[in-house]
């Protein structure tokens, strides 16, 4: 197959039957060795965290399609860690929008003289662009249809869409004792309508979840959630 584009969690191949294939892989992103779902550098390997991603994507992505909400999700292949997607055209470069259900990470660092560590927000979204050279910037949605990457009402699609699939993984995470803090997301669009829709993957490399005071790292946040599975 050919590759379409190889990234720092997964890679990418045309299948040539009009779907794309992603490979997972073991990196996960951090600073320094240490876990960091914001950062936009591979911080470290962990083994076996690839087919663990791919099965908490499966998990969700099935839940967020039944909810009918747009995704490029088509299947999934655990053993080989690999799923089938549609083809998706991203806006611009690529833009990653994060929910954040409390301040942390680098919300708290920006905003710390008005906020204390852990407080809680109401489903705040904020987008950045996927630029590793600037450290993937903030936007406004001013600027985002000043830049023509999308324009406000896409802009307002993408935020209602986020805050729905967010209280979607909110909630799963909460069967399990868990919180979720914050997650990211990555949106395109589809089909010839260009229908703005979910892409990427939704795994423990893309949150911060929480456990009794204490943050789950990604292979352990999955083993909890799809333990019954």
């Amino acid at each position: 197959m050919e590759v379409i584009y190889r990234g720092k969690t997964k890679d990418v191949y045309d299948k040539g039957d009009g779907n794309y294939l992603l490979k997972f892989k073991d990196d996960v992103t951090g600073t320094d060795g240490v876990f960091d779902p914001g950062a936009n550098t591979v911080g470290l390997s962990i083994e076996g965290a690839g087919k663990a991603g791919l099965r908490l994507t499966k998990f969700f992505f099935e839940k967020i399609n039944s909810a009918g909400i747009p995704t490029h999700f088509v299947d999934a292949d655990i053993k080989n860690s690999t799923m089938t997607v549609k083809p998706a055209r991203v806006f611009g470069e690529g833009v990653e929008v994060i929910i954040r259900y409390r301040a942390v990470g680098s919300f708290y660092r920006r905003y710390s003289r008005y906020c204390t560590e852990g407080q809680k927000l109401d489903s705040y979204v904020e987008v950045t662009l996927k630029d590793d050279d600037r450290n993937d910037p903030l936007i406004t949605d001013d600027a985002l249809e000043m830049l023509e990457i999308m324009n406000k009402e896409e802009y307002q699609v993408l935020k209602e869409l986020t805050q729905k699939i967010g209280a979607i993984v909110k909630e799963e995470l909460a069967k399990k004792d868990l919180e979720l803090f914050d997650i990211k997301f990555e949106f395109g669009r589809i089909g010839p309508k260009g229908t703005i829709a979910l892409i990427d993957e939704i795994s423990g490399g893309n949150m911060r979840a929480f456990k009794g005071g204490r943050q789950v790292e990604p292979l352990e946040l999955e083993e909890i959630m799809l333990r019954d599975q």
